[in-house]
């Protein structure tokens, strides 16, 4: 299979951690990579260029190629000058794995707008901004792959984490219409939710843990996403400790009323408006 071999992949994020493992994973099968990273802490304070050009300097040791950019994905310019140094480096981009991301966790009682919208600027929006800019090439060389990185805390919740939850479940949407848009041009779009010992993890699960999900169990279903080979588009794929599941929001048969019903007739229908023991697949009804 050609795989990726030849094409220019942005990673963003890419300094360390997973980011870190999917820049590697591609160079290593022969992508030319755009390590992008900010360079700061896990907040999204501070920022610096010593993370992305260490695993540039990783990736050019062993062969590779790859530049650095530590531009920000949370706003329209900095995803732009994320895109245009693939194409004043290499030429061309024909993948962006939207990877970069913050916390800032908080009970829901607790949240402020700062942790708010700083966590869901980076996250949804960073998607979105490096995803458009990327996306006229895209169209044009009727060519793109798109990797959202969502999390089971937007999948499925969880404590503390309602901005970034929502931030990451709103990816998900993202690609679920940008599988539909881009089909007619080859733009295919998909998004993992990672299980990995990293540093944005590292306080979240128990350490005995994070020691069975290496980051490098989760590199090679990205990297497989963004071939030539596949196929596989709007679909969420949870990833981690070896083991790969598909994710997906299934509808049961549902109960009709020929009329509108009473809360009380509702409430008498409940158990069976609920009952999940014969579904399929969900869909929009108005697409």
């Amino acid at each position: 299979m050609s795989g990726v071999q030849g094409k220019v992949v942005i990673v963003t994020g890419a300094g360390g951690g997973l980011g870190r493992e999917y820049a590697l994973t591609l160079a290593g099968e022969g992508a030319k990579v755009v390590v992008n990273d900010l360079g700061g802490a896990r907040d999204g304070s501070g920022a610096g260029s010593a993370m992305a050009d260490a695993v540039v300097q990783e990736i050019v040791e062993a062969g590779g190629e790859a530049v650095a950019n530590y531009d920000s994905v949370a706003s329209s310019d900095g995803a732009k000058a994320i895109v245009q140094t693939a194409i004043d480096a290499f030429g061309a981009v024909h993948g962006v794995v939207n990877n970069a991301g913050i916390l800032r966790d908080g009970s829901f009682s607790k949240m402020d707008d700062d942790a708010w919208g700083a966590v869901v600027q980076v996250h949804l929006h960073g998607g979105y901004n490096v995803t458009r800019a990327a996306w006229p090439y895209f169209r044009e060389q009727n060519f793109g792959r798109v990797v959202m990185v969502t999390s089971t805390s937007g999948l499925f919740g969880n404590f503390g984490q309602a901005n970034y939850g929502a931030a990451k479940l709103g990816l998900v949407g993202l690609v679920n219409t940008l599988s539909i848009e881009g089909a007619r041009n080859n733009i295919l779009a998909n998004a993992v939710a990672p299980l990995a010992a990293t540093r944005m993890t590292e306080d979240i699960a128990p350490a005995d843990f994070l020691a069975t999900l290496p980051p490098t169990f989760v590199s090679p279903v990205v990297g497989y996403l963004l071939t030539e080979e596949s196929t596989e588009t709007g679909s969420v794929f949870v990833v981690g400790g070896g083991l790969v599941q598909r994710v997906a929001q299934f509808q049961n048969a549902g109960v009709r009323f020929a009329e509108p019903p009473s809360v009380g007739v509702v409430a008498e229908r409940w158990s069976e408006i609920r009952d999940l023991s014969n579904v399929t697949q969900g869909k929009n009804p108005l697409g």
